[in-house]
């Protein structure tokens, strides 16, 4: 009885990290990006684990969206938020809905999490963004702003004006509330995405997979974190070229 339910108390501790995440947002938006990692690696763990003691169950299905909804869901449209509301200051009633748009992504996690448990399609690959990936993107925001605030850059091969560039650009008002927009439509399109499985390592049969590992590694090497939401944007438009590609 007690080995069932380890992978379930794995599952509610990133339930955990999504509500510690959300309350730590009233200290700015450092710290939530933190917890929403630890989710992540807890997200990765309880299914390995229910795999290996031979308890996965339906219960353990439900609760890992339930879960996911408040780490990779609310979580990153309150960082949004956040973010949006220390942009636009002090607002009147019709700038104040504008705010609220980052929302859409907390709304949409949910409706995305929900089908993704009944649609047997998606046993395989994507219909759409998954959550995680979303809430990659915006937890990112936070981290590259404060670094380059600080200017303690892992490495670098420009120059601080560089790197303020690109921080300014994804703290925008724009960037924040069209980014929100277009990440809500593209976690519930029924547009497939690229899957990391490989069935074997031959290039005919894993181009777009080995296209979007190399960008994503010499990004990563050229930008270091400031890479992340280059990475995101690199992965949705591969998904989406190889779907006009294919068709």
């Amino acid at each position: 009885m007690i080995k069932r339910q380890i992978p379930n108390i794995i599952t509610l501790c990133n339930l955990l990290c999504g509500v510690f995440a959300i309350i730590t947002l009233g200290n700015g938006t450092l710290q939530a990006p933190c917890f929403i990692i630890l989710g992540a690696i807890l997200d990765f763990f309880d299914g390995m684990v229910a795999r290996l003691l031979k308890v996965e169950g339906m219960i353990g299905k439900e609760l890992d969206s339930l879960a996911d909804v408040v780490t990779f869901g609310v979580a990153p449209a309150l960082i949004a938020l956040t973010l949006l509301m220390e942009q636009l200051g002090c607002m009147d009633f019709p700038l104040a809905l504008v705010a609220l748009i980052p929302l859409s992504m907390a709304l949409m996690s949910a409706y995305r999490l929900a089908k993704f448990n009944i649609d047997t399609r998606q046993t395989t690959s994507f219909l759409g963004v998954p959550t995680p990936l979303n809430a990659l993107l915006w937890l990112s925001i936070p981290i590259i702003a404060h670094l380059s605030l600080t200017k303690q850059h892992l490495w670098g091969w420009y120059g601080e004006g560089f790197y303020r560039t690109i921080a300014s650009v994804l703290t925008n008002e724009w960037f924040i509330i069209v980014g929100s927009v277009l990440m809500s439509v593209f976690m519930v399109i029924e547009i497939p995405m690229l899957a990391l499985k490989f069935k074997n390592m031959k290039w005919q049969d894993n181009k777009e997979r080995f296209l979007f590992i190399i960008i994503s590694l010499a990004l990563i090497f050229v930008l270091n974190v400031y890479a992340v939401p280059f990475v995101v944007i690199i992965y949705i438009l591969i998904s989406i070229i190889s779907n006009i590609v294919k068709r």
